[in-house]
């Protein structure tokens, strides 16, 4: 009796190929952004003589008086209160005004909304380092250093072309006869874009805010150069103040680092079920 034949296997196709080699180098590419997060934890658990002697190893004991240390010295309540302030302010004035914005250029199509936008555009490419310098004496004429309102409107004016952008391709997408439809039901345009085109741009909205209030949390030059009293230091800012004019602690910086972050870490833990679905609906959409 002769033995079954076994099954031919299959040759590999260039398709399968290619989704072997992008998951290896999916692979690599999360290890390589990983591996400074892992140096980051690891150093804050450190003793410093423990941090001296190997920097590269990973702690004997953790070591949490690094995070003590850092919540005392760097102000840790006031300023994850200042941060939060100036992220939530600047990202829901920004939501508005940009959706104003987008919805005549996206609907309206005259010279004006063309050099408009175009406008806009320009605003996209305008590095801040060309204006900073006389952006810092406006604010400071008009009384503004020091003060949130003043960094919220500066975070609006740099973020409104990226946000108009992608608002005015949005609404673009979106089939006219809807607001046809409110027009001859008596609304104006206003009430048109409030009650049927805002609560369609929920997607995109998301997508937007989740990208500007991490550039914001982030941020460090429009704080350090317009938020420098201690009383309205924001997260970054607080951070710096571990580096001395001949160098830094190590482990006392990365743990206030960590603790700079922690609160983004908790927020996408807790809505990234919500984000995901805001960034895929708004790239599908669009």
């Amino acid at each position: 009796m002769s033995a079954p034949a076994l099954p031919a296997r299959r040759p590999l196709t260039a398709r399968k190929v290619l989704h072997i080699l992008g998951g290896l180098l999916l692979v690599v590419l999360t290890v390589v952004y990983l591996l400074p997060l892992v140096f980051m934890v690891s150093t804050s658990l450190k003793t410093p003589l423990e941090q001296s002697m190997n920097p590269l190893a990973f702690p004997a004991r953790p070591h949490l008086d690094n995070y003590r240390n850092a919540f005392t010295q760097m102000g840790y309540l006031p300023s994850l209160l200042s941060t939060l302030i100036v992220t939530l302010g600047s990202s829901l004035l920004i939501v508005v005004s940009a959706s104003l914005a987008a919805y005549p250029l996206a609907r309206v199509k005259n010279r004006l909304t063309a050099v408009s936008s175009q406008l806009f555009m320009v605003g996209l490419i305008m590095p801040f380092f060309m204006i900073m310098i006389p952006l810092y004496s406006v604010m400071k004429n008009l009384h503004l250093i020091n003060t949130y309102w003043g960094v919220m409107v500066l975070y609006t004016a740099l973020n409104l072309p990226f946000a108009v952008f992608f608002y005015t391709s949005f609404i673009a997408s979106l089939p006219a006869e809807l607001e046809e439809s409110a027009y001859i039901d008596g609304c104006n345009p206003l009430q048109s874009f409030r009650y049927i085109v805002f609560p369609l741009l929920r997607p995109v909205t998301a997508t937007i805010s989740m990208f500007i209030s991490l550039g914001i949390w982030n941020d460090f030059l429009l704080p350090l150069l317009f938020l420098y009293k201690p009383e309205f230091r924001t997260m970054m800012v607080s951070v710096y103040s571990f580096v001395g004019q001949y160098g830094f602690e190590p482990t006392t910086l990365f743990a206030a680092a960590g603790l700079a972050v922690l609160p983004l870490l908790i927020v996408f833990f807790v809505m990234q079920r919500s984000i995901i679905q805001g960034i895929t609906a708004g790239a599908i959409k669009g």
